[in-house]
């Protein structure tokens, strides 16, 4: 998971600062999620995919598909 958020911050060209700004977090914070010294919080993780357009699972390191899954409109019961 945090090879792929250091990756996508470099990809874009951006500083960890920017994206701490960004997040409303200090910079040693963001430092430590992209090194894995510390869990990224799912409200997080949800703002990095909405930032970089792509899926939490690729940020999660669960697929290598960048793009997002759409959206179901399925109703689940149980």
């Amino acid at each position: 998971m945090y090879k792929n958020i250091r990756e996508l911050r470099k990809e874009h060209d951006l500083k960890q600062r920017q994206l701490a700004k960004y997040l409303r977090c200090s910079q040693r914070t963001y430092s430590d999620y992209e090194n894995g010294r510390i869990r990224v919080p799912p409200d997080i993780l949800i703002e990095l995919s909405r930032f970089y357009g792509t899926s939490v699972d690729y940020l999660l390191g669960l697929t290598d598909e960048k793009k997002p899954h759409p959206r179901s409109t399925r109703n689940w019961e149980l």
